[in-house]
């Protein structure tokens, strides 16, 4: 057997160092600070440091809990990444479709680096942006509202706005990237299928329903679980730069991922921080735990593990 893997390795020595900067990265940045979740079960200071503050058992999760704010903020974050992977999803799923079956390919390539740009703009611009759109006093929103007579939206004061808000925008950030991965797997569908069923006198939508939408399964479910293991963990950068430290809109708009930063910002509380972002991890683990159980239970072959 020993002798088996290191003939192995020998033999894949090729692939396995080309590997070998990923195994780096995750087991730097991913594996090694797993280290500090023990401060989630202390009460540090910085003389003891990491590892040598004091315990203090479940205080940090008591306070977290008994805060008020546990609840709102696992319930946002659930319910933004839900909508997220749901809303995001259908529109990849569509704009790869509709590129598919345009015919001309300039048209194609112009439509998908348009859908596409979004995707590298910042989050600080994208705030930016939101911020000039939305501004009470002179926002483009409110500008047009008040050239055509209409009451001025406070949208900056109004929690209600935001749900719908950061959907849209998660979408149009997020559509030209995933637009990609499912036009990859739509094109590596055997096209004599769609022969077959032009022949046959399928229409466009025929064929959409009955090849391209059940060909794609496997890719959505893979996308989604993976997705699935994120639906605890809030997008920082788009909630922080979208909302800032409103007060106002923190009913609706705060995460787990803004309230753990507050905390540190405001309280200092490294422990009680941490203790968030466990909590926050446990959870992600559980559900895509689920998941996979669940798709194991449908179809084995096209669960993660």
């Amino acid at each position: 057997m020993k002798k088996g893997f290191w003939g192995d390795v020998v033999q894949y020595r090729t692939l396995l160092l080309m590997l070998l900067p990923a195994v780096i990265f995750f087991f730097v940045f991913a594996y090694i600070p797993m280290a500090g979740i023990v401060l989630a079960f202390k009460q540090f200071n910085y003389s003891g440091g990491i590892f040598g503050s004091p315990w203090n058992g479940l205080d940090n999760f008591r306070f977290f809990f008994q805060s008020g704010d546990a609840w709102t903020v696992t319930r946002n974050t659930a319910l933004y990444n839900l909508a997220f992977i749901i809303v995001n999803n259908v529109f990849q799923i569509m704009m790869a479709i509709l590129l598919f079956e345009v015919a001309n390919k300039w048209f194609r390539k112009i439509f998908q680096t348009m859908m596409f740009l979004p995707y590298f703009i910042s989050w600080v611009v994208v705030g930016a942006i939101a911020y000039n759109l939305f501004n009470f006093e002179y926002g483009t929103l409110n500008v047009v509202l008040k050239f055509f007579g209409l009451n001025p939206i406070d949208v900056y004061n109004t929690a209600s706005y935001w749900p719908i808000i950061l959907i849209l925008v998660s979408a149009w950030k997020a559509v030209g990237y995933g637009t990609i991965m499912y036009l990859a797997a739509i094109t590596s569908i055997d096209s004599e299928m769609y022969e077959a069923a032009e022949i046959d006198g399928a229409n466009i939508f025929q064929r959409i329903w009955r090849i391209t939408i059940p060909n794609l399964f496997p890719t959505v479910i893979i996308l989604v679980l993976l997705a699935i293991g994120n639906i605890f963990r809030g997008d920082f950068g788009m909630f922080y730069n979208m909302v800032g430290n409103n007060g106002l809109l923190f009913s609706s708009t705060d995460v787990i991922d803004t309230f753990v930063f507050r905390s540190l910002i405001t309280s200092n509380d490294i422990g009680m921080s941490s203790a968030a972002g466990f909590y926050q991890s446990v959870l992600g683990l559980i559900t895509i735990l689920l998941a996979n159980y669940a798709v194991r239970k449908y179809d084995k072959d096209r669960a993660l593990f």
